[in-house]
């Protein structure tokens, strides 16, 4: 049953972001069209370009990559925080999340690399 519910909310994401898409590259086309015909003398854009150029701008400026420098720094802050921790509020935090996340174990603390 849990299985089921997460190929949903995956496809409902994967709705949002074509959604998402859909409506940003409508923005652009209408944008370019409203300015830059009237003050470059640019070509008006289809849609589909103006798809393709939002595509385009995102490998240009934020690369394929992602977020990830963003995730390590919290991988960071999360380590040095759990480092900090005594072995009693360690144990405080596992039974805190043992109840609401499938990730917890049977693992020694010292085998627990994931927080």
């Amino acid at each position: 049953m849990r299985g089921r519910r997460w190929v949903w909310k995956g496809l409902a994401f994967a709705g949002f972001v074509i959604i998402a898409l859909a409506v940003l590259s409508w923005v652009v086309m209408l944008l370019w069209n409203a300015l830059l015909p009237g003050l470059f003398g640019a070509p008006p854009l289809r849609y589909l370009q103006a798809a393709g150029l939002l595509v385009l701008s995102r490998v240009l400026v934020g690369g394929l990559r992602g977020h990830h420098g963003h995730w390590r720094h919290r991988h960071r802050a999360w380590r040095e925080r759990w480092d900090s921790l005594t072995p009693e509020e360690r144990e405080r935090l596992r039974e805190k999340y043992s109840r609401h996340c499938r990730w917890h174990g049977a693992e020694d603390a010292s085998d627990n690399q994931h927080l």
